[in-house]
């Protein structure tokens, strides 16, 4: 779809109907979009009109309910390759999200390959999606998983790589933007680096994709891993992308209906990519929700999203800095829409809970990235995260909301 509008915050936020709700008596300030983003009409409608009118299940049908079906779930297929820069379609598998993504490749990509005393390069800001399939893979192969340091700003010491990437490393996975940090990572640098070695990069995708285009042939990376959930799409569905050369050779991963072409109690012949790796019904309503989720991203400039987003970033960041005692987690030169912070002598739960009472929603906790937690020595963290619809007002709210907790715990 071509930007058919101007980016103006009001009639955005008019668009996600969740935001006219109150909580507890007050208005609804959502600043949880890192875990999970709102969605706007356009996708909810998309879903509710599949149920409706096309209900059926997809591919392999000859009635005219699974052809509309099959049309509408390879649509969303289409138009992600697209928003994405995919040389094919052919080369977006459809998963549960991000995590799934990950364990595929892990065993259906590198584990055939892997063995004892080989490495998996991570880095230390990693979600646990992309640290524990990895762990697994170690055990049962006899790997080793290494780390990337990263500095007191939350940033990855890209100067540690040429010594990391040697002949015994057989992956690189990297985070794009840290869900716990706001780090933007310099993803495509790394993934030049790794290619002069001929290692391949993984890059989960999942916070990245609602904050700046993607284009996967100039990243030149190997696998990019999304979720829609995070792109203000369904949850539920994902997709791994990877050349269709890389899927052809990759054994697959489950086995089951729709990944079959012929099937025998002596032997089984797979089916082309994608369908190679999408055993059983899958995900329709999900594939067609997330087509239409790139539909509404596509409908803005992204630039003018990254500069509305940026302007309530910054002005948070200044915001929070003058609040007493506040410790800001992750202070990256090149940040997306993520603040983890501390607040002295108040666990970020219970300041969690007590905010919650002014109606806005932040998460609180280690945010599945326990290591992260560890380095900057905090048990968890309160975060903000915020979408296109957020808004320097509703910052304001945030911080009233934070001086008058503080006063409860003093």
């Amino acid at each position: 779809m071509s930007i058919v509008r101007p980016f103006n915050v009001e009639q955005v936020r008019s668009d996600f109907p969740v935001l006219n709700r109150e909580v507890h008596g007050k208005p609804l300030v959502y600043f949880d979009t890192a875990a999970s983003a709102q969605r706007p009409v356009a996708v909810i409608e998309a879903i509710d009109d599949f149920y409706r009118r096309h209900n059926a299940n997809v591919h392999r049908g000859v009635h005219s309910l699974s052809q509309e079906a099959t049309d509408l779930y390879e649509g969303g297929r289409k138009k992600l390759a697209d928003f994405i820069n995919a040389a094919s379609d052919r080369e977006i598998v459809f998963t549960r999200g991000t995590t799934e993504a990950i364990n595929l490749v892990a065993q259906s990509f590198l584990r055939p390959v892997l063995n004892p005393g080989d490495e998996i390069l991570v880095s230390h800001m990693e979600h646990h999606a992309n640290i524990v399939p990895w762990q697994m893979l170690c055990q049962q192969t006899g790997a080793v998983l290494k780390v990337i340091p990263i500095n007191q700003r939350g940033e990855l010491e890209i100067e540690s790589l040429p010594d990391l990437l040697t002949e015994r490393v057989k992956l690189v996975g990297l985070v794009h933007i840290s869900n716990a940090l706001g780090t933007v990572n310099p993803v495509a640098e790394v993934c030049r680096m790794a290619k002069k070695s001929g290692i391949p990069v993984l890059i989960d995708g999942a916070q990245a994709m609602p904050h700046t285009p993607v284009d996967v042939q100039a990243l030149g990376c190997d696998f990019y891993c999304l979720s829609g959930h995070k792109m203000y799409g369904p949850t539920g569905i994902g997709a791994l992308w990877a050349r269709e050369a890389t899927l052809e050779a990759m054994p697959p991963w489950q086995g089951g209906g729709e990944m079959i072409r012929r099937v025998t109690f002596e032997d089984t012949t797979w089916n082309d990519v994608p369908a190679k790796f999408e055993a059983g019904t899958p995900h329709i309503a999900g594939a067609i929700g997330l087509g239409a989720a790139v539909d509404y991203l596509s409908s803005f400039d992204p630039a003018e999203i990254a500069v509305h987003e940026n302007t309530v970033l910054e002005y948070a960041s200044q915001r929070l800095q003058e609040i007493e005692g506040l410790r800001i987690i992750g202070t990256a030169h090149h940040k997306a829409g993520v603040i983890s912070f501390t607040l002295k002598d108040v666990h970020p739960h219970d300041l969690g809970t007590v905010i919650d009472h002014y109606g806005i929603a932040l998460r609180t906790g280690h945010h599945c990235a326990m290591p992260v937690m560890q380095f900057f020595g905090v048990p968890a963290t309160a975060r903000v995260s915020f979408g296109l619809y957020n808004t320097v007002s509703e910052v304001d709210a945030l911080i009233e909301a934070l001086l008058s907790a503080r006063e409860m715990f003093v």
